[in-house]
């Protein structure tokens, strides 16, 4: 316990009076209750990320009506966000490692802050893109560190997994939340306050931020940066969230577009690695990969996050385009999942982590997972909310609010504080791409399974349904594999924990 070290420890008088920081200086990390509130700091700068990606899909069809966006062009309100966040985790992880994370993550929400308003101010469908791939830099910048800032600020083993706990419940909550809050903010309002709603949340958070998250010291450039890793990588990344959200989404995965596009992404990555074993100081140091539970947690995420996120787009095609939901009442239907989230994140994840270890709570958080993913394969054209979809949506966000802080555990178990950045910019890297594959193969398969179905002479409530169990199964697959995965490679984080 904190308390009884601070008590067991006077034996040094000349160094415990002197606890007091100068006026113009944030407090003390060493504090408990200047920890939390910067815990709570951090983790509201990563809902404002979260919730901006559900809340704009939400808003799409106004924007589309307002701006006039052709049809195949509106995905670009998504697209250039998403490639731009994608693209820049990593290197904002380095630098985070390299300069300062609280310099890096402060930087980030003013950017962030700065493209929301020009997102809100937008007049033009040119603007709005523009400023959406601003957004995903500012985005990018904030979230990629924010792991190593928890990781560094609670070294203790118990508190760690609590605040992952609540780390982990607002990056996978808060998608459901942003379907909420799109819904009404977009029906009573207007699409503008979508992103206007950034402005306080982001001025507040900078201000909290600069008074409590503590100081840190990055390790410095040395022998310099890694430009030529940097661009390698950026490329690479952009390069295959584009190839995965454009041609492979609108042509399929055989079309000679997305061949390409996938052989340039797997040439840029090559030279990358190359690069990363020649570097004197590597953007990405591959020591860290030495880490069975490092890759193993990496790929994990990268699973469970393409079946979620897929689950939750086709979800809510599910609910508007055959059960006739609203956006509103969309935003209502996930609230129990929610509300389920919070209460195993923040009240049960840490002491169930604690007491059987990450690796049994991370297997019965993807087997829990599954089972949700199944029951979601069987609703059917005309549900019931009580018997079809409530208990469906239950047993996922059981699954997924109880195994997050093992992800996360796993994660960065295997790097040392100067690799902090890079690790959480890593799993994070693993989230979006995760969250593109998913959402590309998913929704290709459903669409695909509803087109050859119609063709038949099959109503269409019934293709769409049908279409969506596909989805549904593949992501039931993708997690089974994360289980295999699990089983292979995962061993006790403690025996491998960074050292601080």
């Amino acid at each position: 316990m904190p308390a009884v070290a601070e008590v067991a420890e006077p034996a040094t008088p000349p160094a415990e009076p002197v606890l007091v920081e100068p006026p113009a200086q944030p407090p003390t990390a060493r504090s408990p209750r200047v920890r939390w509130i910067a815990l709570t700091v951090l983790c509201t700068g990563m809902l404002m990320i979260v919730l901006d990606g559900t809340v704009v899909n939400v808003a799409l069809p106004a924007i589309q009506h307002d701006l006039g966006f052709a049809q195949g062009d509106l995905a670009w309100v998504v697209n250039a966000y998403l490639i731009s966040f994608a693209g820049l985790l990593l290197l904002a992880g380095r630098l985070g490692d390299l300069v300062s994370r609280r310099t890096v993550f402060l930087t980030g929400i003013s950017v962030f802050t700065v493209a929301s308003l020009l997102c809100g101010l937008s007049w033009t469908s040119s603007m709005l893109v523009a400023a959406r791939f601003l957004q995903g830099v500012g985005g990018a910048m904030t979230s990629a560190v924010i792991l190593g800032m928890i990781f560094t600020m609670f070294p203790e083993p118990r508190e760690q997994a609590r605040a992952i706990g609540v780390f982990a419940f607002v990056a996978s909550a808060g998608g459901a939340i942003g379907l909420l809050a799109g819904g009404a903010l977009t029906q009573l309002t207007s699409w503008h306050l979508v992103f206007l709603v950034n402005l306080p949340i982001g001025i507040v958070t900078l201000f909290a931020a600069v008074r409590f998250v503590p100081r840190d010291q990055g390790t410095g450039f040395g022998a310099g940066l890694d430009v030529l890793g940097a661009g390698l990588v950026t490329a690479a990344l952009m390069a295959g969230v584009y190839t995965i959200v454009k041609p492979a989404a609108e042509h399929g995965w055989t079309d000679g577009a997305t061949l390409t596009g996938a052989a340039v992404t797997a040439l840029l990555l090559a030279a990358f690695v190359w690069r990363q074993a020649k570097a004197t100081t590597p953007l990405l140091p591959l020591r860290i990969f030495r880490s069975r539970n490092v890759v193993g947690a990496n790929l994990i995420q990268c699973l469970i996050v393409a079946g979620m996120f897929g689950l939750f787009f086709l979800g809510v095609l599910y609910l508007q385009q055959v059960q006739g939901y609203d956006a509103l009442h969309t935003g209502i239907a996930f609230l129990p999942l929610t509300a389920l989230m919070a209460l195993v994140s923040v009240r049960y994840a840490e002491p169930l982590t604690t007491r059987f270890g990450p690796r049994p709570m991370l297997l019965a958080s993807m087997t829990a997972i599954t089972i949700g993913l199944a029951l979601w394969t069987r609703v059917p054209v005309e549900a019931s909310y009580l018997t079809d979809i409530l208990p469906a949506a239950l047993v996922l966000g059981l699954g997924a609010a109880a195994g997050a802080p093992a992800v996360m555990m796993y994660a960065m178990s295997g790097s040392s504080a100067q690799d902090a950045g890079v690790a959480s910019g890593l799993i994070n890297t693993s989230m979006q791409v995760g969250g593109a594959v998913g959402l590309a193969v998913l929704s290709s398969a459903a669409t695909s399974r509803t087109r050859a179905l119609s063709h038949g002479g099959v109503p269409d409530a019934a293709a769409l349904t049908a279409g969506y169990h596909l989805g549904f199964m593949i992501a039931a697959g993708l997690v089974i594999t994360g289980i295999v995965i699990a089983l292979l490679l995962l061993r006790d984080p403690a025996k491998s924990a960074p050292s601080a």
